[in-house]
């Protein structure tokens, strides 16, 4: 029998490990947390980012309440670098490269990219188990597709 459990069971906050769809939803938290504001507008994007993922899209509203609570508890006492690595062992290279694009995406969701959250994504890009000219990219891309581009 494992000692390592899913953050559900453990009914504490620091866990033996994370499950790949807890550590999704924790990158995507981290990455609207990463500036020390979390308002209203990134909490709809965060939800709206995972609402039609596997396997979010099955949960119950009140199992992710749960995840988010255990998840945001776990932030406050680990901050968002404690967060980003008990998460990113538990994914994949091709499940850290989505994590990734959400996680710019979600940055951009206000609009307006701080130093804070450029930093935020530019060490993630780092702690990735991915090329490092690939996370440059799907950044760039995100970017690119968030400017305002017809706005004079």
């Amino acid at each position: 029998m494992s000692d390592a459990r899913t953050l559900a069971q453990m009914g504490c906050v620091v866990p033996a490990f994370m499950t790949d769809a807890e550590a999704f939803a924790a990158v995507a938290l981290a990455a609207v947390s990463c500036d020390g504001v979390f308002g209203r507008e990134e909490a709809h994007a965060l939800r709206r980012q995972l609402e039609f993922r596997y396997p979010y899209r099955e949960r119950s509203e009140a199992s992710m309440g749960e995840l988010f609570d255990q998840l945001l508890s776990l932030l406050r006492q680990e901050g968002v670098d404690g967060l980003i690595s008990k998460a990113l062992p538990a994914l994949s290279s091709f499940q850290q490269e989505s994590a990734l694009a959400v996680a710019a995406q979600l940055v951009h969701s206000d609009r307006e990219v701080s130093k804070e959250e450029a930093a935020f994504l530019e060490d993630l890009a780092c702690k990735l188990d991915l090329p490092s000219d690939r996370a440059r990219i799907v950044i760039q891309a995100i970017s690119a597709l968030n400017r305002d581009s017809l706005l004079s």
